[in-house]
């Protein structure tokens, strides 16, 4: 069975497979709890939808070092 798009493709898009593994995970629970598609990817598995969104660019990964800064300067 072929995946697509394929996992290395997606590795392209993110630092490591564990950020890989978040993103999808987040986003898929989002999308399940009914959040607004970004993509038109003709599936049903929130897990797949939220690949392709990933591989689309539609999600980025977020950098929580970032954040903390942000939080501590105010």
């Amino acid at each position: 069975m072929m995946v697509k798009p394929a996992v290395t493709d997606l590795l392209k898009k993110v630092d490591n497979r564990y950020s890989l593994i978040i993103m999808t995970a987040k986003r898929a629970r989002q999308i399940a709890e009914g959040e607004e598609l970004m993509t038109d990817v003709d599936e049903k598995s929130p897990v797949t939808i939220a690949v392709n969104e990933i591989y689309q660019d539609k999600v980025y990964e977020v950098n929580n070092e970032d954040e903390s800064e942000t939080e501590n300067e105010e």
